[in-house]
């Protein structure tokens, strides 16, 4: 796989080489991890929120399993 030299160059500015090796990404994970949260649930896409949208279809698979078990 080619990996470009700007690309390298830019990850080996990344300090804690040394001490962490590839876990000092780490916190970089966790900073995108958390925004993307935010972004799913502060965000309106519409009218709804990706949680909107996950409640609804929670909602609805309960009422469905009800209606299955009744009947």
């Amino acid at each position: 796989m080619l990996v470009s030299a700007r690309v390298k160059r830019l990850l080996q500015l990344v300090p804690g080489k040394q001490r962490f090796g590839v876990y000092r990404f780490l916190p970089f994970f966790f900073l995108l991890g958390g925004a993307m949260e935010w972004f799913m649930i502060n965000v309106r896409i519409g009218k709804e929120t990706f949680y909107d949208v996950y409640r609804r279809k929670q909602s609805e698979r309960q009422y469905e399993a009800r209606m299955e078990k009744n009947e």
